[in-house]
């Protein structure tokens, strides 16, 4: 039996053209579908840190830095825009920027905030073939000051109660036979050596100095006092002791 819909065309004809819309409609979604997801597939090609894979250009980069070490620190990474912090001669800084791919190269400029009178521009170069290694310079906003360059490998700080030369001052607690035949000198260092295990940024420059030529030394942080352990805090307690007393008693004491 035939019906007729407004006298125009059989129903059973609708019902057939509205099938076949429907057939080509799931076509072109599921071709839409497909064309997304390879987008999808081929835009993490070119893109560092995805597929489950480390983001090369992040860590943490250490080296020589005119007459000091420096850490840089490449935190954070999303689209074009960076963040990270510069540790140096006693200054902990934060740094913003962006960063762009000119061929197989990533560069970064990035500024610190401009409210220190150490602050100034970080121009960095990320070489994927050397991902262990970033070179750029530095430009002081402080027109005065020469600009410098700088090679950094990458070094990430690990706090070792084991290093320097006088480890002990972070494994156990030192006794008076310990400390009390040291010059004063040498009670300082021994009392520093402990702030420097945990990779702390001096501001002193004869205290940098001494402990920037060492390979294990890290700058990380210009604020330990949630790091230290409570050995360290009594051994640090007891060797400023010993250090006013050397001072008072200058030749005298101790020897």
């Amino acid at each position: 039996m035939h019906y007729k819909n407004n006298g125009s065309f059989h129903l059973p004809a609708a019902l057939m053209l509205l099938a076949v819309f429907t057939l080509f409609s799931c076509k072109d979604k599921k071709a839409g579908s497909a064309e997304t997801k390879n987008e999808e597939t081929e835009k993490p090609a070119d893109t560092p840190g995805t597929n489950n894979q480390p983001d090369f250009r992040l860590g943490s980069f250490v080296g020589a830095f005119g007459e000091n070490k420096i850490t840089l620190l490449i935190s954070s990474i999303k689209g074009d825009s960076v963040q990270g912090r510069s540790i140096v001669a006693g200054n902990d800084r934060p740094f913003a920027g962006t960063i762009k791919k000119e061929n197989t190269i990533w560069k970064i400029h990035a500024a610190e905030p401009g409210d220190h009178k150490d602050d100034g521009v970080f121009a960095i170069t990320i070489d994927p073939a050397k991902a262990d290694t970033i070179t750029g310079s530095f430009t002081a906003n402080d027109t005065k000051r020469p600009a410098k360059t700088f090679t950094l490998d990458r070094k990430k700080f690990s706090y070792d109660p084991a290093v320097g030369n006088y480890p002990m001052a972070s494994q156990r607690l030192l006794t008076a036979a310990d400390v009390e035949n040291e010059m004063k000198e040498d009670l300082e260092f021994m009392r520093n050596e402990i702030f420097a295990r945990h990779g702390f940024c001096f501001n002193k420059k004869h205290l940098r100095q001494q402990f920037e030529l060492e390979d294990w030394y890290v700058p990380n942080t210009t604020d330990i006092k949630g790091f230290l352990t409570d050995i360290e805090k009594k051994n640090i307690a007891l060797i400023k002791r010993y250090e006013k007393y050397a001072e008072e008693y200058g030749d005298e004491y101790g020897r």
